[in-house]
C-alpha cells in the first residue's frame, strides 16, 4: 500500500492523506470494472451499446483462458474502495497490450491513474515482453497526459466505428 498526498484538486471528494492500493483484481472485479465502464463512458463520453459489447467480451476472453503467467489485472483502491483498474494482455510472445484502463471521477488527481499504468508497465517488463501497447480515444487528455509522461509514443490515429463521430482511435506504444 502507498500513502500520497490528495493535491489540491476540486473534483476530489477527500483531502489530506490517502491510502492508494493496486492490488489483483479478484473474481467479482471483473463484473464491477465492466459495470464502471458502462457508468462512466456512457456519461462521460456517450459511447454505448457496441462500447459495452467490447468490454464485455474483452473481459470474457480474460477469464475463459487465464494466464495468470503473461496476463494481469489490477484494481486501485483510495481509501479502501474500488476506483479504477488496468488489464495486461498477452498480444504475442513478445508485446503486450493495455486494456481496460479506467480511474472513476472522485478519484482522479490522486496519482491512481498514473499508478496502474506503471504497475502494468512493471508487470510486462517482469514476464519479458519487449513492447507494450494500447488503444486510447482523443477525448480521454486525462489518461493521454499519463501515457505521455510514462514514455508512450502514439503511432497511429484514425475513426473507430466503436466511438461516436468526432473521436479519433490512438495507437501508442512503448518500448520495455
Amino acid at each position: 500500500m502507498l500513502r500520497i498526498l490528495a493535491p489540491a484538486d476540486p473534483r476530489c471528494q477527500t483531502e489530506g492523506v490517502v491510502e492508494v492500493e493496486i492490488r489483483d483484481a479478484e473474481l467479482a472485479d471483473h463484473g464491477w470494472v465492466l459495470e464502471r465502464h458502462a457508468h462512466l463512458f456512457e456519461n462521460e463520453e456517450g459511447w454505448g451499446e457496441s462500447f459495452m459489447a467490447m468490454i464485455a467480451r474483452l473481459i470474457a476472453d480474460y477469464l475463459d483462458a487465464p494466464d495468470p503467467e503473461r496476463e494481469g489485472a489490477w484494481v486501485a483502491e483510495l481509501d479502501g474502495s474500488r476506483v479504477g483498474s488496468v488489464y495486461c494482455f498477452r498480444r504475442s510472445a513478445e508485446v503486450a497490450q493495455l486494456r481496460l484502463f479506467f480511474v472513476d471521477a472522485e478519484a482522479r488527481g490522486h496519482g491512481v491513474g498514473t499508478q496502474l499504468v506503471e504497475h502494468c508497465i512493471a508487470f510486462a517488463r517482469d514476464r519479458g515482453y519487449r513492447r507494450l501497447v494500447l488503444w486510447t480515444n482523443s477525448t480521454l487528455t486525462s489518461a493521454r497526459r499519463i501515457y505521455d509522461a510514462l514514455g508512450f509514443t502514439q503511432t497511429k490515429e484514425e475513426p473507430d466505428p466503436a466511438f461516436p463521430a468526432g473521436t479519433v482511435a490512438q495507437e501508442m506504444w512503448l518500448e520495455l
